[in-house]
């Protein structure tokens, strides 16, 4: 059986169909409200505060996917992820299952360029510290042989469906209600963003390749990193007509952070827009040479398409 914590997210649900596709047709789906992405997918209503609900999400488990979300609030990152690790970390150990965590780059420093599997955690934001908290956990329990795991990391996501990400939120989304897309700070800098399908597939790949435990994973994404400007000079080629957008300066959005709760919680994050930001997943492309990486155009395409946008 392969198990998804936190199973009803866009990276959760294309993960179900990855497995499905090429290692298994034993998944189940674990939640507060899970939801069937194949017609016999195991549903398992669990909240991973819960000790003992945890235990019993991973009971016959081989592998364990935790790819569950929190919502976007500082406070709650500093406190919840170390406690979802610590109980996904026992339950493992009880189960004797594999576990395979999907984490972010929060815990970069924001003033990093190029960031790779050996770039520090030494980010001073509320986010940046609970994700490290939680990643240091995993860490130590794989360093001390408690369990055998790995690290799936990701830059910002942008991908068709229900793909979260300021990507999708302000530029697609604004398309889709047929608005400007907005930009945060410059349309200058490159951008590096993983196509959310891509980065569940590598997942399943990483996870049920054996040599790939006990190491963090950077994601692939495409190298032929993109500024908003030329992201969004391509969606005007797909849509044949230009495609005006506003950049929304570091004045603009200390204003709007007042007013709008997301704006500020994403306050951390923008000195990360003001420079180039090369996620590097060379490690991953090295070892799995043969994996299909979705370019910035034809990822752009099929988000296009998926929310009709014209």
């Amino acid at each position: 059986m392969h198990t998804i914590l936190g199973a009803n997210g866009i990276i959760g649900r294309e993960l179900a169909k990855a497995l499905r596709a090429n290692y298994t047709n034993e998944i189940k789906l674990v939640g507060r409200n899970p939801e069937k992405v194949h017609s016999n997918d195991v549903l398992c209503k669990a909240d991973l505060f819960d000790i003992e609900d945890v235990h019993r999400a991973l009971e016959n488990t081989e592998i364990a996917y935790l790819t569950v979300g929190l919502p976007y609030t500082s406070e709650i990152w500093l406190r919840d992820w170390e406690r979802i690790m610590s109980n996904v970390i026992e339950a493992c150990k009880k189960q004797n299952c594999k576990l395979v965590y999907f984490d972010n780059t929060y815990m970069y420093p924001q003033y990093i360029t190029v960031q790779n599997e050996n770039t520090p955690m030494s980010a001073t934001g509320k986010k940046g510290v609970g994700k490290k908290r939680a990643t240091e956990l995993l860490l130590n329990a794989i360093a001390n042989n408690e369990i055998e795991a790995l690290i799936c990391r990701a830059p910002e996501f942008y991908g068709p469906g229900k793909t979260k990400g300021f990507t999708n939120m302000l530029v697609f989304e604004n398309l889709r209600k047929g608005k400007n897309p907005k930009v945060f700070m410059s349309d200058k800098v490159l951008r590096t963003l993983i196509y959310t399908p891509d980065a569940s597939k590598a997942m399943a790949l990483l996870g049920n390749t054996s040599d790939a435990y006990g190491q963090t994973w950077h994601l692939p994404c495409d190298d032929n990193r993109l500024n908003y400007k030329g992201f969004i000079s391509e969606i005007s080629k797909q849509l044949g007509r230009e495609v005006k957008y506003t950049v929304l300066n570091s004045f603009i959005l200390k204003v709007m952070s007042l007013f709008h709760p997301m704006i500020k919680e994403t306050k951390e994050l923008f000195p990360r827009y003001q420079i180039d930001n090369i996620f590097d997943s060379s490690k991953f492309k090295t070892r799995f040479p043969d994996f299909t990486v979705t370019t910035y155009s034809e990822g752009i395409k099929r988000i296009v398409e998926d929310y009709e946008i014209k």
